[in-house]
């Protein structure tokens, strides 16, 4: 009744009940996969009432296989460990993604990261214009370019810019100072670029 008809009852625990009660009570995530790895380390047969088949004795190996450890068990204790934990496991899910990416050739390589002296400005009024943005941005330093992104058919703004600048502290400047601004009364917002898509076109055209 407690499995829901859906697995199948292959054996009994006689002892180690407490084992069992730790893997219940082990952090899982939204998929009720622990965040840590839990192995069986070796296995014993006490009983087997069936024969063994043909040739199986041969298959048998002499000894239990090496303990493979992912790293130290470590217990989660606090809400601050598993938040330390669920970065890490972002941080390796990402870098899987990037990698898997880079094979699908829509990175140039699993480790690029977005240049930091690029500015992604978003809300814009539609009718600012590029020489406009670029005049208001340029008093924090020198601007590499400035470019309004545009409907490829109609020429209209989508509303949203990608500023380039010579240096990256410049760049931090304009996003402390410029964030939440108003531009054509319009309240505008100012955040780092996450693009790479101007690294993977310089790694295209060499």
């Amino acid at each position: 009744e407690t499995l829901d008809g859906k697995h199948t009852i292959f054996g009994t625990v006689a002892e180690g009940l407490e084992t069992l009660d730790k893997i219940n009570n082990v952090m899982v995530d939204e998929h009720e996969a622990p965040y840590q790895n839990i192995r069986i380390w070796h296995t014993e047969i006490l009983e087997d009432p069936f024969a063994d088949p043909e040739g199986m004795q041969r298959l048998i190996p002499p000894k239990s296989p090496d303990l493979s450890k992912d790293e130290e068990f470590k217990k989660i204790e606090d809400e601050e460990e598993e938040a330390a934990l669920q970065e890490r496991m972002s941080k390796t899910l990402a870098k899987s993604q990037a990698t898997t990416l880079e094979l699908l050739h829509d990175l140039p390589d699993a480790d690029v990261a977005p240049p930091d002296s690029d500015l992604f400005v978003y809300k814009l009024n539609p009718v600012t214009q590029d020489g406009d943005l670029e005049l208001i941005f340029s008093r924090f330093g020198p601007i590499k370019s400035c470019e309004i992104v545009r409907d490829w058919k109609t020429g209209d703004s989508l509303q949203y810019a990608f500023i380039t600048f010579e240096n990256a502290r410049d760049c931090e400047n304009a996003y402390f100072k410029m964030h939440d601004c108003v531009i054509d009364d319009r309240r505008i917002g100012v955040n780092f670029s996450q693009s790479v898509a101007k690294m993977w076109n310089r790694f295209k055209n060499g």
